[in-house]
């Protein structure tokens, strides 16, 4: 049944647990609990409503100010949300070598995002945002020592557990370390409600700090006063950053966990891939390597054991790290063959469209059009004239390349709304045509003259004629340090190597 939620925040939570019967040996029951089915996309969105909630209810937040973290991705993503939602400011502050998918969803979502080098590790990143939290006045969240982020899932995501197993077994509950607040938080509830449940803790076996028996190097205030010696770079992002966080620390003190297993990053990838090819289930780097941790569990586990793993993320965020480093673009040959199967719309063969596009079919120009046409090409206030549709990925590329290289223009848009009565778009389109002998969209002018479509004007642009040009109407185009123009054509079409 649907319902009615206030906000998306309202949403947060509440996410499936479902049987992983082709991952796991079949003498046990492996299960996951998919915390990707979050709004944000991960089980930091339950960190990041608990941590701005509580510091709301404490007055250390208040309308308008603006809230700053350091996070490897998730938790940014997840703030983003919750601030957009809430209406506060925000700046995020990560390490260059995490995904780029992470950064654009967050600045997609309206904040701000400070990269540092990734020489210095997580504990630079973490140095970066007290350093602005300090210079600024704003709002610190401390995702790896504030109490509010194991509240939240005691609060929230221990109970949905309990409430899942209610009538069945569960007899190992595996998670990866990140803040520490997933494993503190449940772990803390699962002992007390389920005492027979053993609690697994993944790290990296590169990164094995966990379980090294090497205390965590802090300073007199209690923060990591520089990264632990057992760190490794892995990537498990999101896992096991250069210090072991004081919740992690906190929950290995207090007893609540009976074992760490360590997992090889190429088995954690190998495991993610194999979850979305055997079982429909797609995570990141970090869930395959749970449910890795999980299998070494299960590997030893007496038969009838249930096994719940959490896996923390989706996979769309991985997309440019080497999880997908093998997942091709182009087709394979097993794909081409299934193509070249049929005759038709194949790259093997030229093709002919059945029936010419809908856009230019036989519309006769009229003087009326060729009127519009006059008057728009020979608007001298604006040198450089587009005629464009609305959504085409060739007039969107010289859009973006018209907006990095500075290059003021003006485009009609013949498909647009304002364009529509009276086939006004239509017309001019035929007028367009009969006067340049080009049926295709986008067509350029530059002071009245035309250039041509997309690939003219990018090859103009390489080549300095369309500088030149440019610079007789008072336009000045610097080349000096911008990319190749051809970058800008639609990824599908890019020179390949």
């Amino acid at each position: 049944m649907g319902a009615l939620h206030d906000s998306i925040l309202a949403t947060i939570g509440g996410t499936p647990v479902v049987r992983l019967a082709r991952t796991g040996p079949p003498h046990v029951q492996l299960w996951a609990k998919l915390e990707g089915r979050n709004p944000a996309g991960s089980v930091k969105d339950r960190l990041a409503l608990g941590i701005i909630e509580d510091a709301e209810r404490r007055g250390a937040l208040r309308p308008g100010q603006t809230v700053i973290e350091a996070s490897s991705g998730n938790t940014g993503i997840a703030l983003a949300m919750v601030c957009a939602r809430k209406g506060y400011p925000l700046v995020v502050v990560m390490a260059e070598n995490f995904s780029v998918e992470r950064r654009r969803l967050m600045r997609f979502l309206g904040a701000r995002v400070v990269l540092t080098p990734a020489a210095e590790k997580g504990s630079g990143m973490m140095r970066k945002a007290e350093e602005l939290a300090a210079r600024h006045g704003w709002v610190l969240c401390r995702q790896f020592e504030n109490p509010a982020n194991a509240e939240v899932h005691a609060r929230t995501t221990a109970p949905e557990i309990l409430a899942a197993f209610a009538e069945a077994p569960l007899d190992y509950f595996v998670a990866g370390c990140g803040t520490g607040g997933t494993l503190q938080g449940v772990a803390s509830v699962l002992k007390r409600e389920r005492p027979g449940v053993r609690i697994v803790a993944c790290e990296p076996d590169t990164a094995p700090m966990l379980s090294s028996g090497i205390a965590q190097p802090r300073d007199g205030h209690g923060q990591p006063s520089g990264s632990h010696p057992s760190f490794r770079p892995h990537p498990m992002q999101g896992w096991s950053p250069d210090a072991v966080a004081l919740l992690t620390e906190q929950a290995f003190a207090a007893g609540l966990v009976d074992q760490v297993v360590p997992v090889n990053g190429h088995e954690a990838m190998r495991v993610a891939r194999e979850l979305a090819a055997r079982e429909g289930v797609l995570t990141g780097i970090t869930g395959g390597a749970t449910v890795a941790g999980a299998l070494a569990i299960a590997a030893r586990a007496p038969a009838g054991a249930s096994i719940l793993c959490l896996l923390p993320d989706t996979g769309e965020r991985y997309q440019s790290t080497p999880l997908f480093a093998d997942v091709p673009t182009d087709m394979t040959d097993e794909e081409l063959a299934i193509s070249r199967s049929t005759p038709s719309a194949r790259f093997d063969v030229a093709s002919m469209p059945a029936s010419p596009p809908a856009a230019t079919r036989a519309v006769a120009a009229d003087p009326e059009a060729t009127g519009w046409l006059d008057e728009a090409v020979g608007d001298a206030t604006t040198p450089v004239l587009m005629f464009a549709l609305e959504w085409c990925e060739f007039c969107w590329s010289l859009r973006r390349l018209f907006a990095r290289f500075g290059i003021p223009y003006r485009a009609i848009d013949l498909d647009s709304a304002a364009w529509q009565p009276d086939a006004r778009g239509l017309r001019l389109r035929a007028a367009l045509t009969a006067r340049t002998g080009m049926p295709t969209i986008p067509q350029v002018f530059v002071g009245g003259e035309l250039v041509g479509g997309c690939t003219d004007v990018i090859e103009g642009l390489r080549a300095g004629d369309l500088p030149s040009r440019l610079g007789r109407h008072g336009i000045d185009v610097d080349l000096a340090g911008a990319p190749d123009p051809r970058s800008f054509l639609p990824s599908w079409i890019q020179p390949r190597n």
